[in-house]
């Protein structure tokens, strides 16, 4: 590396365990806090983390997020600050809704869902590309502004997947080839002549359990 080539560390975290998680809901917006297992996570995910010493914590404004952002930022001796650009993706009328639900109301948009998220429009929502374009312009600056330093986001597996999608400039459909657990951490690295680089993806060895989720 040389002197005008600084290289930036980013972990990118999805947030602990919270109710919606359990109740296999979509939950969008909806600002659910942490339970037990997500706290514990949380907690199992700062201490997994520390070694990397980021200097700056970046969370969605969502509870569930937020409350890990605060356990890794003491943890870690690590200031934090909340960021709307990594707001979790708006899900118009699924919002809060259970996935079985939208299943049966829903059966053409939800095999969408299933088959190519990336073309999804939901009523009253986002699309993935405008995530996409959201989070990657937030991350950017932050890189921009943090150059040869490490800091972490955390956020929500619909903001996390179109962001990697977009640094690692993946085309469609990209959504269900990228698997993030709950409380796992993945870790880019950024050099101002080369770009973005994966080093980790969806770490979990730091969890003695956790919930996959498939849809």
């Amino acid at each position: 590396m040389t002197k005008n080539n600084r290289t930036t560390t980013v972990i990118l975290i999805r947030h602990g365990e919270c109710e919606g998680n359990r109740e296999g809901l979509f939950r969008g917006r909806t600002n659910f806090p942490l339970n037990g297992t997500g706290r514990e996570q949380a907690r199992s995910l700062a201490e997994a983390i520390s070694y990397l010493s980021p200097s700056m914590v970046f969370s969605s404004p969502l509870t569930r997020a937020t409350e890990t952002a605060t356990i890794i930022s003491e943890r870690c001796g690590a200031e934090m600050s909340i960021r709307q650009g990594f707001n979790n993706m708006a899900l118009g009328k699924w919002e809060n809704r259970k996935k079985t639900d939208i299943e049966q109301e829903y059966p053409e948009e939800w095999r969408l869902w299933l088959s190519h998220p990336e073309r999804l429009q939901i009523a009253g929502g986002e699309s993935l590309l405008d995530v996409r374009r959201r989070a990657f312009a937030n991350l950017d600056t932050l890189v921009k502004h943090n150059l040869g330093g490490t800091f972490a986001v955390v956020t929500h597996r619909a903001v996390l997947k179109p962001l990697l999608a977009e640094v690692l400039d993946l085309g469609d459909p990209y959504f269900w080839k990228i698997h993030l657990d709950t409380a796992s951490f993945s870790v880019l690295k950024h050099e101002e002549d080369r770009g973005y680089c994966l080093v980790s993806l969806n770490q979990t060895y730091h969890l003695e359990r956790f919930i996959s989720e498939w849809v």
